[in-house]
């Protein structure tokens, strides 16, 4: 099964993981690091990967999971949550990036660049790009000021002028508050 996350950067909303598992009798043209796909084509994959793999998962961690064990643990919760829910199990796990799910007992290889170097991880990117892209649309339409149908919860000058003159919202995490405003000052001043 291949893992990845999405959100890890933002200042506001879910980290979302997605686990893959695909069928090598039927591929999924197209897959790539979901940064470098605009939303139609992510969407398009998004699909097809759904149609076509052999198992497919998306879990998260909400901002209070976020703000008590900090962003790389939840990130990493929300892929154990992916593999929990996998049916089947997976027998192996690649996972994007340089850290381990510790409390997994399925073996796993970690994977700088995954999202480029394995299909499955890929597939994952894809799928939890996708599904977080719509819950901040979703978002968005309760706090519009802080243009997350554009940048997704990301740090933008828009997200911090309307930090600063609205404050935070019940999506922000809060655990990031100190930073965001360190770099607020340093971006206006």
């Amino acid at each position: 099964m291949g893992l990845d996350e999405v959100g890890r950067g933002c200042l506001a909303g879910p980290v979302v993981a997605a686990g893959v598992v695909l069928d090598p009798a039927h591929p999924v043209p197209g897959i790539t690091d979901s940064k470098k796909l605009n939303a139609v084509q992510r969407a398009a994959i998004a699909e097809k990967i759904r149609c076509q793999a052999l198992c497919c998962t998306v879990a998260w961690c909400d901002i209070e999971e976020i703000n008590r064990y900090n962003i790389l643990n939840a990130s990493l919760r929300a892929m154990a949550k992916c593999v929990d829910k996998a049916d089947p199990q997976p027998d192996f796990l690649l996972i994007d990036g340089n850290k381990g799910i510790d409390t997994m007992l399925i073996r796993s290889e970690t994977v700088i660049g995954g999202d480029y170097k394995s299909a499955s991880i890929g597939a994952a990117s894809i799928l939890a790009k996708v599904y977080r892209d719509q819950l901040m649309l979703e978002l968005h339409r309760q706090f519009p000021e802080f243009g997350w149908d554009k940048n997704v919860g990301y740090p933008t000058s828009r997200h911090y002028e309307a930090l600063a003159t609205f404050g935070y919202t019940p999506c922000h995490r809060t655990s990031f508050r100190l930073r965001t405003e360190q770099i607020y000052r340093k971006s206006s001043g």
